[in-house]
């Protein structure tokens, strides 16, 4: 499978975001794109037009991921690259978050993730390959305060990728996973404000407030939508064996912390950064 065969891409939660600035750049590379979102909006993208399908998809629905790949293949004969975007974020303290909203979260953000690509897999096997990217988090990487909910979400989905990929190499799949940071510009507080509220009562809210007001005080700069798009673009395009694709300085940061460091230097500069020593 060469670059050059691979030419047509789904990408789910395309309305905003990282999967709307992802679905752009593909266009203007000239790619052929079926840009999925819930309630679809054509609107969103410049200059749309023979090369872009705006269809509606629902990751929590078997009949709406079911249509969505059939219209489609119908609408481009194929589908080369599977980008699994769509996703929902949640600021919280765990003690005080429902059962209700947690199973909400890994709906979408794991068991969508699951089904989109359990759907796509046979249509790219028939194919002789492919490529399926899932955009996880840099959380994934490197947990922090009141994201514990969504965080397990993410790094639900790190490990089926990675399990994934040995498995789809049979076949001449690629699975791949992009690791954004932390990106203002998104809707991630927006998504996820009907959530949030009243979920970091006392006693976790004096250090919510500081910890939210540390933010601002990143100690990276945030990533940008394009970055988290080349880095998409980087993923299905790039030959190799290469899993994981960080996208953002911070993710960047969090990484070598992470993997580069030992065990209690990464926890004592996270915790200097982001842990309860804000207090003080």
């Amino acid at each position: 499978m060469s670059n050059v065969e691979l030419h047509i891409i789904l990408i789910t939660g395309t309305s905003s975001g990282y999967g709307k600035a992802t679905a752009q750049l593909f266009l203007d590379q000239g790619w052929n794109v079926v840009a999925t979102m819930r309630a679809p909006d054509e609107s969103v993208f410049d200059k749309p037009g023979d090369r872009l399908k705006v269809l509606p998809l629902d990751v929590t629905s078997a009949e709406s991921i079911s249509k969505a790949l059939a219209d489609a293949v119908a609408a481009f004969g194929r589908i080369d690259v599977l980008v699994n975007n769509a996703g929902i974020g949640l600021l919280s303290a765990f003690e005080f978050t429902p059962d209700t909203v947690i199973r909400e979260m890994f709906e979408t953000n794991t068991f969508g993730v699951m089904a989109v690509c359990r759907a796509a897999i046979p249509h790219m096997r028939q194919h002789a390959g492919g490529v399926i990217i899932n955009v996880t988090s840099s959380t994934a990487i490197a947990p922090m305060p009141f994201v514990a909910v969504y965080t397990a979400s993410k790094c639900a989905v790190e490990g089926f990728t990675e399990a994934l990929s040995y498995e789809l190499g049979l076949v001449g799949i690629r699975a791949r996973i992009v690791e954004p940071g932390l990106a203002p510009t998104t809707n991630f507080r927006t998504n996820s404000a009907n959530r949030i509220e009243g979920l970091t009562p006392p006693p976790y809210d004096a250090f919510a407030q500081r910890y939210f007001a540390k933010l601002q005080d990143y100690p990276t700069a945030f990533t940008s939508v394009s970055e988290v798009s080349e880095a998409v673009f980087a993923a299905a395009t790039e030959e190799g064996d290469r899993l994981r694709f960080p996208a953002g300085p911070d993710t960047a940061l969090f990484a070598q912390l992470r993997w580069m460091t030992s065990e209690e230097h990464y926890l004592a500069q996270m915790r200097a950064m982001f842990g309860p020593d804000l207090s003080e």
